[in-house]
Formats: structure tokens, sequence, C-alpha cells
């Protein structure tokens, strides 16, 4: 009888199995941790799912085919509070549904204006969030109070734009953070009229990753203050007493989770491409490692029972969410995978090092080709951000390029976040010399390496990625066979102009000003160097980006179209900075790799 195995020869996994793996964006526990709520397009489009628990088969609870961007359960059972955008222009609006789901009941809406949430007060009567609908540059913080309709302003933004981050559990006071910068978040304390600063020296740039209230008179906080790297802190209210409690050298401490009956402290240590996990005690100062089942936390939360729950993902296992029980170990609540494929099928990231132009330590990520593909081509990924990193963290569009042949390079040049403050704060004002220049050294160590071929390079990036692309193209054509920009600026000045209001107080620190920096600008657009893109290319935008509009791929395709370039331009008129829609993600992705194919030698 002949073999199974010889019997059915089944297909490689096509694109489909890659981007079916769903996202998930964003997750909460009710009170009683009976039941979680998660942001995912499991279905296709985004939505809102439950899990009861243990019983964790998802149901939906919403169907309005958009991106949830808050999430939270009422204390006590009542409602769900969710916040949708509508087609990605991120104009989040504030709902409520009932706990089984349903249509949405609007709580706080205006058009074309934002509402980030905050927190809810402790029996779920209050909303507390920040919004752009009355101070468009700077934004003030609200209360509304759900049971009689009315909303008190809590505090109106000045100088700059200030987001209400905390509430105290019994109300009696708040934090909010003025961002000058991605690199300068301040936090300051309100108590009625007493408005002070939580960390020693405001005007000392540096920057809060997150902050939690312990009890009505504590917060914890982990904070780059007088340090490279973030630790965690504490700000007595009463005595205005800020203190380090704990520090892991050479890493940045980022998100928290507390647990009070218990005094710990749950915090996410970020190091370069992968996160760890550490449990501090408030009681003894003792911190512990928590092995994760995860290379990348994308979010945590503790439940009053001391449960751990978390959000992540890794270069071969997409998203998944976990828990671990107080004293317990890990159990899966999800079992997202690619379909028709096993971990050793999908390429796992290899960690590499090179020295920059001027001798500066880069970190970059390798993702080798399938061996039984392998076409000798590598495709050169400039990250987004430009203030994030590429990580150990699953990406459909890798996956899917190497099982087609394809090496992936993935350098976290200078301005990288997870590598301190100093080396994050060098894009800052230099959004086109250094990290260009990383990235051209990236690729000369790549071919004195022999890990790729001068003649077999292709470049594709998204957002800062995509203005990095448009750069290289520009000014280095020679070492690429086709370029691609996934709604990337092309023209700073107008890249400027253009960014939502509560951006433009942080431009003149992140990127530059159009009249003082206007040679460096004109010299860091990739508009200047027309002349030298003289590479096909494919540009993909969404109608609807609030970030990067619409006019920064129009300028560069007319421009390039008017020499006669080669320039593929899909546009989708559903999508904003991003995809929210399965089918546009796979149809941009499946044109891109065709696009890639086709201009191979």
């Amino acid at each position: 009888m002949a073999d199974l195995a010889d019997m059915f020869r089944f297909p490689q996994p096509d694109i489909q199995e890659f981007f079916r793996t769903y996202a998930v964006t964003g997750f909460t526990v009710s009170t009683d941790e009976q039941r979680i709520a998660v942001s995912t397009n499991l279905s296709g489009r985004y939505n809102v799912w439950g899990l009861d628990l243990p019983n964790t088969y998802p149901y939906p609870l919403t169907y309005v085919d958009q991106t949830p961007q808050a999430l939270k359960f009422d204390p006590q059972g009542r409602y769900i509070l969710v916040g949708f955008d509508h087609d990605g222009d991120e104009n989040t609006q504030l709902y409520v549904i009932a706990p089984s789901g349903g249509a949405l009941t609007p709580i706080r809406t205006f058009e074309g204006r934002r509402h980030y949430f905050t927190a809810l007060s402790k029996d779920g009567n209050r909303v507390y969030y920040t919004s752009d609908k009355e101070n468009h540059s700077f934004m003030n913080g609200y209360v509304y109070d759900l049971e009689t309709g009315e909303e008190r302003t809590l505090y109106e933004g000045q100088d700059t734009t200030t987001e209400l981050v905390a509430v105290a559990p019994d109300e009696s006071s708040f934090v909010t953070a003025k961002s000058y910068a991605n690199t300068f978040i301040v936090p300051f304390l309100h108590v009625g009229e007493d408005v002070r600063p939580i960390t020693p020296d405001p005007t000392i740039v540096h920057s809060i990753h997150d902050l939690a209230y312990l009890d009505n008179g504590r917060v914890v906080l982990t904070t780059n203050f007088s340090s490279d790297s973030a630790y965690l802190a504490s700000y007595d209210i009463t005595t205005e007493k800020f203190e380090q409690l704990w520090a892991q050298p050479g890493v940045d401490l980022s998100g928290m989770a507390v647990h009070e009956s218990t005094g710990t402290v749950y915090v996410i240590a970020s190091q370069g491409v992968q996160d760890r996990l550490f449990a501090y005690s408030l009681k003894t100062g003792v911190t512990e490692e928590v092995d994760v089942p995860v290379a990348v936390i994308e979010g945590l939360h503790v439940g009053a029972s001391g449960t751990v729950y978390l959000l992540g993902r890794s270069d071969v296992d997409p998203f998944n969410l976990y828990r671990k029980p107080l004293g317990g170990s890990w159990e899966s609540l999800t079992n997202n995978r690619v379909m028709g494929t096993e971990p050793f099928d999908l390429s796992h990231a290899e960690v590499e090092h090179y020295q920059s132009f001027d001798g500066l330590e880069i970190e970059a990520l390798w993702f080798p080709a399938n061996p039984l593909t392998r076409n000798g081509y590598t495709v050169v990924w400039p990250h987004g951000g430009p203030q994030s990193s590429e990580r150990k963290m699953f990406r459909p569009f890798f996956q899917y390029l190497t099982s087609r042949g394809y090496n992936v390079w993935a350098p976290n040049f200078r301005g990288s976040s997870n590598y301190g403050a100093k080396f994050m704060q060098m894009v800052n004002g230099d959004w086109g010399h250094g990290p260009r220049r990383d990235m051209v050294e990236s690729m000369e160590w790549l071919i004195r390496e022999g890990k790729a071929d001068r003649d077999k390079l292709f470049l594709v990036g998204g957002s800062y990625g995509g203005y990095m692309s448009l750069l290289l193209h520009g000014r280095h054509a020679e070492y690429f066979q086709a370029v691609v920009d996934i709604f990337g600026p092309s023209n700073l000045f107008t890249f400027i102009d253009s960014v939502p209001d509560s951006w433009k107080p942080a431009m003149t620190i992140w990127v530059g000003h159009p009249e003082k920096d206007k040679d460096r600008l004109t010299a860091d657009s990739p508009i200047t160097y027309l002349d030298g893109m003289t590479k096909p290319m494919f540009v993909v935008q969404g109608a609807n980006d609030p970030r990067v509009v619409k006019a920064e791929s129009d300028q560069i395709v007319e421009a390039l179209r008017s020499r006669g370039v080669e320039v593929e331009y899909l546009v989708f008129p559903d999508e904003g900075h991003g995809f929210s829609k399965k089918e546009n993600e796979i149809e941009a992705y499946r044109r891109i790799v065709e696009f890639l194919d086709k201009h191979r030698k």
C-alpha cells in the first residue's frame, strides 16, 4: 500500500496562509476574570471579540468592521467601553456596548476629532479621556459622567501636546504627560489647583514609558530621568519624594502591571530585539525574572487574583494570549498559527551586529530564505517609526518573502528604540543623514560577509521606512534592482505641515523647523533627489492616512512618472496608515512580491 505522505503532495503555503493569521491589537480582562475582550481581525475585519474563561472559544461582540482603539470592561459588568475610528482616519470616537455585544451606543463623539481613553472610575460611572475637540494642538482632559451626562474639563493643554495618563483610585488626583518629542515626555501631578512635576526637573530631556497609581498617595513609573536606560521609580504624593526603585543595566524598562494586594509590579524590560519580564516586590525590593512564552510582549495585565495576562508574539509565532495564575505556569488562551506549516518551516530571526560609518554599533535581524526556494535576492527593510525598532516578532510579510526565496535584512539604525535614550535621540533633527548612512553601511557589511550579492538587493519600507526607501533610492539607487515605498513621506516640508494638529508641537525637535532648518530639510527630503530615482518603483498609500497624507505619495509618483520612471501606484480608498482590512493587506503584499519577482534578473 502506498504511503499517504507519497500519495498527497500538499502545496507550499501561499500568501493566504501567512496573512490569514490574525492580529490582536489589544485586550481587556473583566473584574471577575471570567471574560476577556480582544481587538482582533479574526474574521478579516477588525472587531471586538470575546473569550469566556476557562472556555476560550472566541465569539464576536461587534460587527462594525473597524479597528478598536480603546477597550475596557465596566468594573460592575454593565457594559464594555470601546473606541473606533473610521477606515484608518484615527479620529477615535467612544462608545459602549452591552456585555453580550451588539450595536454601539455613542458616549463621546465629535466629528473629525480624536478621543483618547484613559480610565474608568472604580464604580464605572465616569469616563476619563483626552481629546483635541476643543484644543486642536495641545488637547484637553475631560471626565464624563455616564449617569448624569455631565462633562467637566480637567485641564486645558498649554505649550505642547498634553495627555491624561492616569487617575487616582479615589479620583482625588490625576497625572498628565506633556510631550515635547517622543524622547521628551514629562509627567505632572494635578491635585486640585496644584500642578507639579513628578520627575525632579521638567527642563531636563527625559521621558516616561509607563505610569500607574499604587494607591491614592503613590505612583510608580518607568522613566529615564538622568539615565540612558529607563528604570522603575516611585513618587510619593504627600512628601513629593521621587525615588528610583530598580534598574536593569543596559535594559529599558517600559510597560507595567501592578498587583496591589501583593505589592508586586510586573515590568517589561526591552533589550534590543527582545523583551523580558520581571516581578519587583515593593515590600522587599527583590526582583525576580519571569520566564515568558514570547519574544516580544505587546500587552500586560494582572488581575485581582494575581493571574498575569500577556499578549505577545515571536519571530515564527503570531499574536497569542497567555495567562499565568499566581504561583502557576503559563497557559495559552489562543492558538494562532500559520496554516500548513510547522515552526521549523518558517524563518527564524538571526541577530547580527555591525559597525557603522562612525564606529557606532548597530544591531540587525537577518531572516534567511527557505533553502528549498532560495533565489539569491535580499529584501532590505528599513523599519518605521523612526523611533521604533525591528524585533523578533512575527511579520506575515517577512515569512511570505522567505518562503518565496528572499532573504530579509532589517537593521535597527540610530534612532531606534530599546537601545537607550542617547541612541534613540540620534534621529531627532537628523532624519536623512545618520540613519541613511547606517543603512548604506549595513548593505556593504552584508556584501562583505557574503550574505548578499551587490546586484541582488531590493528595498522595501513603510512609514519612516517608506521615507528611507525613497531617500536611499534617490541617493544610492546603484544598490537596488527596484524599490517599494509604503505610505512614506516624500517631502519633509509638506510632511511637517500636514501631520495631525496634536503632532505639530513636537515636529521642530523631531524633524526640524521649516525656516530655521531649511537647508537640512531640503537635503533630507527625498523629493530633492528625483533625478537619482532611476529604478522601478511600487508605491502603496491609504487615502485616509492622517499621518502621511496621500499628497506625499501623489507628488513623488507624479514627479517620477513625468521623468519616465516606471512607477506602479496602489491606493486603498478605505485605509489609513496601515491595513485594517485583511483583503487589502493581502492584495498589497501580493502585488509587492509580484513586483519584486518581475524585477529579478
